[in-house]
């Protein structure tokens, strides 16, 4: 695919015209005082691998309503003292995967807390994390669960579900709490930059070719999912324009990074149809942490720089962790 966004010079400016809402600050500090009053309850269960290099834990904590939420903590098999950790939001449609899949960042001397995701986990990776909260008819995929509402809608609860792993993970004797770096791809960044802007104390946030980003553009300029799962559901639901876009702008990553102040190191790819550059730079250029930097990836699609942006982070964190 050519380039179908805005050129790049254009990208470094563009800022996104996704309304705050006023109660944008509430509705999040509600959200995340009623899921802490239910104990967070981490547990830390010694996984048997045949890995030597490394010692894995099955994890799990109380998310959204107190509902279990699985992951894994990997640590270098020799750790015994607090360590640099990275926690970690996996892509759309999949989970934690398997204990032995997850080695690249305690490889590099850290501690490394993967996520699960309620109610994914079936599309790749796999996973043991149900969502137990109904909604209303959605277009099939997560974009459109409970999208009437703020108060109903999938994001909230997932969103919810990641400040507790940092929370979780922060439990932990070999993590030291105050060197812990939120990442992921795709979903998974959209989730980082959230966690960035509802956990104010983070040391820094990774986000690669973040999803979840600038909705009032990203459901117009892409046919490609899981955005198009949006526009489906408004072909049927004629009229609804407006409700949708007031629900979203709740779980816009433009204005979770308007709140970020963790350095952060972002990526983009400008072939990139399923989370579109412009989308991206709109949250990287509201990013309001002092130091940024974005890392841009000129004819890639949404594999974007792939193992080169994993050199890339292991490059940065350690001057901020």
């Amino acid at each position: 695919m050519a380039l179908f966004d805005l050129p790049l010079d254009e990208l470094r400016a563009y800022r996104s015209t996704s309304a705050e809402p006023e109660d944008f600050d509430a509705f999040w500090a509600q959200t995340l005082q009623e899921a802490r009053e239910h104990e967070l309850a981490a547990r830390f269960e010694p996984v048997e691998t045949p890995l030597t290099t490394v010692r894995t834990f099955d994890v799990a904590f109380a998310g959204f309503g107190g509902h279990p939420v699985k992951g894994w903590l990997t640590v270098p098999s020799g750790a015994d003292a607090p360590l640099p950790t990275v926690v970690e939001f996996v892509g759309y449609g999949g989970g934690r995967g398997l204990a032995h899949t997850h080695l690249l960042w305690a490889s590099a001397g850290y501690a490394h807390f993967v996520m699960d995701t309620r109610g994914q986990a079936s599309a790749w990776g796999g996973g043991g994390t149900p969502d137990p909260v109904g909604s209303a008819p959605a277009f099939p995929g997560f974009m459109t669960r409970g999208v009437e509402d703020p108060e109903t809608y999938y994001y909230r609860r997932l969103f919810t579900d990641a400040v507790r792993a940092v929370e979780a993970a922060r439990s932990h004797p070999l993590v030291d709490r105050a060197r812990v770096a939120a990442l992921g791809g795709s979903q998974g960044g959209g989730i980082a930059i959230a966690a960035g802007g509802l956990v104010p104390d983070l040391a820094a946030v990774l986000p690669d070719v973040p999803f979840l980003c600038d909705f009032p553009r990203a459901t117009v300029v892409t046919d490609r999912s899981p955005y198009r799962e949006i526009g489906n559901y408004l072909k049927t639901h004629r009229g609804r324009t407006g409700q949708v876009l007031r629900t979203l702008s709740y779980f816009d990553g433009v204005h979770f990074a308007a709140r970020g102040r963790a350095p952060a190191l972002f990526s983009v790819a400008l072939e990139d149809q399923t989370c579109p550059p412009s989308t991206v730079f709109a949250a990287y250029n509201s990013w309001a942490g002092g130091e940024k930097r974005i890392e841009v990836y000129d004819f890639n699609d949404h594999e974007g720089g792939g193992p080169y942006q994993q050199a890339a982070q292991l490059d940065w964190l350690p001057a901020h962790i």
